[in-house]
């Protein structure tokens, strides 16, 4: 299913809605297969759910309502709104039913709107909201092959984002909002007034999913720290969750006898458990990683009230088959990567590991178990952080060297106390009793801070590198699944396929040269570091975004005149001619208008302004190519010069905007003759 997803995001073009008839007919063909030829059933029967897999994400694409095109200019913006996020300054509010205008009609989409930090409005879900707003579409890729952050926004729903210029004015209560939604929000300041700063912003993170609160900083040291985890709700929040819910209620069902005596407890506590399951899972906002811990966690309650095996890799696939027939799009994004790579990579050696834990137990007297349960401690974090740091160096260029030490003690008192203490702060919140609960889950959230601040300032605790490309990833994920699946001695050949994934970034090249699609920033990559050309008003995250691809820490300004790079940057007042090999070629960036002709100078030709003369047999990248096509890489080889612009590696996909159309005066119509 997962390459059947993968396989219609990789195309470059929209595919027929008739390839969703493949994936039934492929079915039937497996089971009328099945009673003779079982090995060629098994073949079409990967194929059937390969083909259910793209048909899933076709569905989708098709379903979706199509992108937005918000003004340019600032408008009255007004909608029903649907959330509410806390940031460190001010709010930030998604509308359902916006309107650009009193006399637009409400868009399908939603939109993010920031408003001012001095804004004394303090909106609800459900209430009615209208501000004088910028709004701008969904950004394109940093650059060729980029995180998309349009096809993100196109099947979450949203149309776009903005801030406001002005006040907002609330009609409270005049519309719907999503479930919980309102809850969500309230809990989310109740949390703040008694837990302000940080340790709040985090305590009501864990408790609702919102991490819009947590400082810059903070977020940062939790990263370094290998921490990150604890902030976006998963397994071990949902575990703990029904957990805790199982074992009390199963605890009150044995302490009140009339009950016991006529109750089967277990099933009882199970349903409870799954209830409580459910309902956090709706209040934080049904995020890839609890929709998947949800369904594993549901299908471990069902096995363990039938008496059947509770954590197997059969639930797990089914719990990922269910994930992506709901939001295939979540498969292209780290969250879900992640989360099904930690659990499989769990389950597989919790079942070679097994007997070695058994035997170190021995006798069962408490310091073995103490030293089972560390060594349970310390393998949990080895294994997963094993199956994901690949993950995260693939999408976010950083590894995290000491995670497992800040994981030994975050985890543990995040499992005792924290959680178990936000829980009993949500039940006392309907009474106004929450504030000691809050304190105490306050205290636990300070702990974890501490640790993360701590090992982040480490020398060396985060360190960048090289991102894995895509098909790096791919084959990494290949072999961690085939090494994980099998039982037998064979497992082990996905072992090198693990590691050619590992050694993808190596053997990867990243471009040589990069232009944003407002041409404002302009870099190229010569000698192990990244220049870069900056014009006013260029973006920090996409230079930012540029680093990362080249496993670089920072960026160094293109010289005025001189040479750089042991000589492969020449500049002068006009122009920097670039060669970034030796035996490569040559690319010749134009700082103003051209006095003598630059044909024959260089085989690519790049400009932050449009280039007027035209060369033959030479390759141009100015302020038109950007603008029609978005942002553009190139790679200046021996064997000439590969340019490769967004719209190329895209596509016409339903999420990629189609080509501007440049403007047309319209013509003054003559004045009359007297």
């Amino acid at each position: 299913m997962a390459f059947g997803v993968a396989g219609y995001f990789a195309l470059r073009a929209e595919p027929s809605t008739w390839f969703v008839a493949a994936a039934p007919i492929l079915l039937a063909m497996a089971l009328m297969l099945a009673p003779r030829h079982a090995h060629a059933a098994w073949v079409v029967g990967l194929a059937a759910a390969a083909a259910l897999g793209f048909a899933s994400a076709l569905l989708h694409a098709r379903a979706a309502p199509p992108p937005l095109s918000p003004p340019t200019r600032a408008v009255m913006l007004s909608g029903i709104v649907q959330d509410v996020d806390l940031l460190p300054e001010g709010r930030r509010v998604t509308l359902g039913e916006a309107r650009f205008g009193p006399d637009e009609a409400p868009q399908p989409r939603t939109i993010r709107l920031r408003l001012r930090a001095s804004d004394p409005a303090r909106p609800a879900p459900g209430d009615r909201i209208s501000v004088r707003a910028l709004v701008r579409p969904p950004s394109a890729p940093a650059y060729p092959g980029a995180w998309d952050f349009q096809r993100a926004a196109f099947f979450a729903g949203q149309g776009g984002s903005g801030f406001a210029i002005g006040p907002a004015e609330l009609l409270p209560g005049a519309g719907e909002a999503p479930p919980l939604a309102a809850t969500r929000s309230l809990m989310e300041a109740r949390v703040d007034a008694a837990l302000p700063g940080a340790a709040g912003a985090v305590a009501a993170a864990l408790l609702t999913g919102g991490q819009s609160a947590i400082p810059r900083e903070d977020l940062v040291a939790m990263r370094d720290s290998g921490l990150a985890h604890l902030l976006s709700v998963s397994g071990l929040h949902i575990a703990i969750v029904m957990g805790v819910c199982f074992w009390v209620v199963r605890l009150l069902i044995a302490g009140i006898r009339p009950i016991a005596v006529r109750t089967d407890g277990k099933v009882a506590a199970g349903l409870a458990a799954l209830a409580a399951g459910g309902f956090y899972m709706l209040l934080t906002g049904s995020q890839v990683p609890m929709q998947r811990s949800f369904a594993m966690a549901t299908l471990v309650t069902l096995a363990l009230l039938a008496g059947r095996n509770a954590i197997s890799m059969r639930g797990l696939a089914l719990a990922a088959a269910a994930v992506m027939l709901v939001d295939p799009a979540a498969l292209l994004g780290p969250s879900f990567q992640m989360s099904f790579a930690a659990v499989m990579a769990l389950i597989a050696g919790w079942e070679s590991l097994r007997g070695p834990l058994r035997r170190l137990a021995g006798d069962g007297s408490w310091w073995r178990r103490a030293l089972v349960a560390a060594a349970g401690l310390v393998l949990t974090s080895l294994l997963a952080g094993a199956a994901t740091a690949p993950i995260g160096l693939a999408h976010f260029g950083r590894l995290q060297w000491y995670g497992v030490i800040a994981n030994a003690i975050a985890v543990p008192l995040t499992s005792v106390l924290v959680m178990p203490a936000g829980m009993v702060a949500a039940v006392a919140m309907p009474l106004g009793l929450e504030a000691p609960a809050l304190a105490v889950m306050g205290w636990g959230v300070e702990g974890v801070l501490a640790v993360a601040r701590e090992v982040a300032s480490w020398p060396g605790a985060a360190t960048g590198a090289r991102p894995l490309p895509g098909w790096g990833l791919v084959a990494f994920m290949s072999g961690l699944t085939w090494l994980c699946l099998w039982a037998r001695r064979w497992r082990l050949l996905g072992v090198p396929l693990m590691l050619l994934g590992m050694a993808s970034g190596a053997l990867h090249r990243p471009p040589d040269l990069l232009v944003s699609g407002d041409a404002r920033l302009i870099a190229v990559a010569a000698q192990d570091r990244l220049w870069l050309q900056r014009q006013p008003g260029a973006s920090a995250f996409l230079r930012d975004q540029w680093l990362r691809a080249h496993g670089l820490a920072q960026a160094d300004a293109l010289p005025a005149s001189g040479e750089e790079a042991g000589g492969a940057i020449r500049c002068d007042a006009a122009a920097c001619l670039l060669r970034p090999h030796a035996d490569g070629a040559v690319a010749l960036l134009l700082r103003r208008p051209a006095e003598a002709s630059p044909c024959g100078r260089a085989a690519l030709l790049v400009a932050a302004e449009p280039i007027r003369l035209r060369c033959p047999d030479t390759v141009a990248i100015d302020r038109f190519s950007v603008w029609r096509d978005g942002p553009h890489a190139a790679w200046l080889g021996p064997e000439g010069v590969r340019v490769v612009s967004d719209r190329a590696w895209r596509g016409a996909r339903p999420w990629v905007p189609p080509p501007p159309r440049p403007r047309v005066r319209e013509e003054m119509p003559p004045a009359p003759v007297e």
